[in-house]
């Protein structure tokens, strides 16, 4: 899949919150294996789940039994162009958490950017069975005397990181050593975007992507 393809959503569900209303996008297997899981992504607070890592797992993983919902926070549903602060989106992401468990099947949280910090923070205490950390902000750009380590080290949970290679918000080589696995993208900026001269492709980086993120999951089946 490229990131122009966008999958075709199952079905759409509002959720009220003590921070507004949350939207959640389910992506559901339609044939073949039965679903074993659900993989909920939060987006960034610069973009929604338009995201291309999102909309590429989204696409990827319902073939392979894992049901995808893509959150979009309260701030995004009403139309605002700032988000909130970190607490505020935490309320959010307990807020929806019961919809999102509601298949009965485990729940594995997860997000791109400040959903990755929220999923880290939340995902323990709401009874998640791992972390996904998409682009996880370690520090802010130029600023890695502000690191956010401790969010990322402190999630009690299977977690798994995937970054991209000239990350300014983290570059691989920045990350601590720490209970978790990395999965790096090569040459990929924030949101998985590659320069014109990298030797290896959009659609190849999002492979590398996706295959990243079913090799842990399986593993943990």
């Amino acid at each position: 899949m490229t990131d122009e393809t966008t999958p075709e959503a199952t079905r759409r569900e509002t959720v009220p919150t003590d921070a507004g209303d949350a939207r959640v996008t389910w992506y559901e297997p339609d044939a073949g294996p039965e679903p074993w899981a659900v993989l909920a992504l939060g987006h960034g607070a610069g973009g929604g789940i338009e995201a291309r890592d999102l909309r590429a797992l989204a696409g990827a993983l319902p073939a392979r039994g894992v049901t995808v919902a893509l959150v979009e926070q309260p701030w995004r549903v009403a139309g605002k162009k700032l988000a909130p602060a970190p607490k505020t989106l935490d309320t959010a992401w307990r807020g929806l958490w019961p919809a999102l468990a509601k298949p009965g099947l485990p729940v594995v949280a997860g997000g791109r950017s400040a959903g990755a910090r929220v999923a880290c923070r939340t995902g323990r205490e709401l009874g998640a069975t791992a972390v996904l950390a998409l682009s996880f902000p370690l520090h802010p750009p130029g600023k890695p005397e502000k690191s956010r380590a401790e969010e990322l080290l402190g999630t009690g949970l299977p977690t798994l990181v995937v970054q991209g290679g000239n990350d300014p918000f983290g570059r691989p080589e920045e990350y601590p050593e720490g209970p978790y696995r990395l999965v790096e993208v090569p040459y990929g900026d924030h949101g998985f975007a590659l320069p014109k001269r990298a030797p290896l492709g959009q659609d190849e980086a999002l492979v590398l992507l996706v295959d990243g993120v079913v090799d842990w999951l399986d593993a943990m089946r």
